[in-house]
């Protein structure tokens, strides 16, 4: 009897001490279990990002130099200079964007964001000439890529319209690129490619008058963001089936 209660005592000590350490150790478990899902997280986010920065990588080397503007594929860090036949481009800012819209059956992808300063060529400023009187200018490009994911073809424009924080507005046509990234889209297929638009011009858009050289360069510097404006979807017959979308990108 005696040898049964010494038995039965130490087995209820036992789970005593058990249950006293628990707490700690289930506080330790739940300590060691969020840093490791942190550390998935973190891990994830880094795999992801990476993955974007190759996705925009692979489609910015399949991409064919445009035959007005001078290639900045190089042009990744600020400082930067390129030149080429069709001129000299210095980048001034860069953002890796990277983000997806959607925008009815349209599916519109930045991958990046460029402020570039750009001297053409002196065979290539006529082609400017158009939009600015400026022998050497400011312009913003983007890099998108849109895909068509029915089956249907539809019309669209990645870029309708363009803001700026400094007031500037542009509209498609204002494009240097002109790389028939705007129009019809057949069903199932993707266009990608630069759109770019001259910023701080002195000629060849609505600029306020008697700005001098030095007031305009300041103004260039000061270009944070920008707001694009998709067109809405048209389908085969030109009627409306989705609205468009404004997308605001930090520089």
């Amino acid at each position: 009897m005696k040898q049964t209660l010494s038995i039965l005592f130490l087995i209820i000590l036992l789970v005593g001490c058990s249950s006293n350490a628990d707490p700690k150790s289930n506080e330790k478990n739940t300590e060691n279990e969020t840093r490791t899902e942190n550390s998935v997280n973190k891990k994830d986010d880094e795999t992801k990002q990476q993955k974007n920065q190759e996705q925009t990588a692979n489609k910015i080397d399949e991409y064919q130099p445009n035959p007005q503007v001078t290639d900045d594929h190089s042009l990744q860090k600020v400082g930067q200079t390129y030149a080429d036949g069709k001129g000299e481009a210095t980048l001034k800012a860069i953002k890796n964007v990277n983000k997806t819209y959607e925008v009815g059956s349209v599916e519109l992808t930045v991958r990046e964001m460029k402020l570039i300063h750009l001297r053409p060529d002196y065979g290539m400023i006529d082609y400017f000439h158009v939009l600015t009187h400026d022998e050497e200018f400011d312009f913003v490009k983007v890099f998108v890529e849109v895909k068509n994911k029915s089956s249907e073809k539809v019309n669209f424009a990645p870029v309708a319209l363009l803001k700026t924080n400094t007031g500037e507005t542009f509209d498609w046509q204002k494009d240097i690129y002109l790389e028939k990234l705007n129009g019809e889209i057949k069903g199932n297929a993707t266009k990608f490619g630069n759109l770019g638009f001259i910023v701080n011009a002195t000629g060849g858009h609505a600029h306020n008058s008697g700005h001098n050289e030095q007031a305009e360069a300041k103004k260039a510097k000061d270009i944070k963001w920008i707001e694009i404006t998709t067109s809405d979807v048209f389908d085969k017959d030109h009627k409306k089936i989705s609205d468009s979308q404004k997308i605001r990108i930090e520089l």
